[in-house]
């Protein structure tokens, strides 16, 4: 990594130097293949007030370079402020990298085709069962159930195996369809 360290109307000294080398440095824990870093310090004065700019320029292989301006009144300050800036911005870049993994075409093979095996084994596996409710009735039995229960009407087989339905009217008598 390639670091570049420019003031503008500022003296850098051992101090601020060894600074903005620390807290570049505390970059590089993201992995991100970072190139350069170049750290312009400037001093300016507005409507009579002195305060001082720092800009991060972060150049990245195969991704685009992150620039971060930061303004405060201690240079310091300005540097603990844009090195969290560009802090958080790689560490966003790196967990998007991170989370969106690229399946390839043989792992979705893979995965097809043990999903095949396992549709195979379920359908070995199925066993029917004739369920009491198609077990032919008697047109007595399902009235007198009628009777007792709170149901409308009753889906059941015949002794002849069609399907019949026995409902109640609404004035009280019974239907058969």
């Amino acid at each position: 990594m390639n670091i570049s360290l420019t003031g503008r109307h500022v003296e850098l000294t051992d101090g601020i130097k060894a600074h903005m080398n620390t807290s570049i440095e505390t970059l590089s824990k993201f992995h991100m293949d970072i190139i350069s870093v170049n750290v312009i310090a400037t001093a300016q004065s507005k409507k009579g007030k002195d305060h001082t700019c720092v800009e991060f320029v972060i150049n990245l292989a195969h991704k685009n370079s992150v620039i971060i301006k930061q303004n405060d009144d201690d240079l310091y300050a300005a540097i603990d402020l844009a090195t969290a800036r560009a802090q958080k911005a790689l560490r966003r870049m790196h967990d998007r990298d991170s989370d969106h993994h690229k399946v390839g075409l043989n792992d979705v093979k893979a995965e097809s085709a043990d999903v095949k095996a396992a549709t195979e084994a379920m359908e070995d596996e199925i066993v029917p069962v004739e369920l009491a409710l198609y077990k032919p009735r008697e047109v007595e039995d399902v009235l007198t159930d009628l009777k007792e229960s709170t149901k409308v009407f009753e889906i059941f087989l015949d002794n002849e195996g069609k399907t019949r339905v026995l409902y109640k009217k609404s004035n009280g008598a019974f239907g058969l369809y």
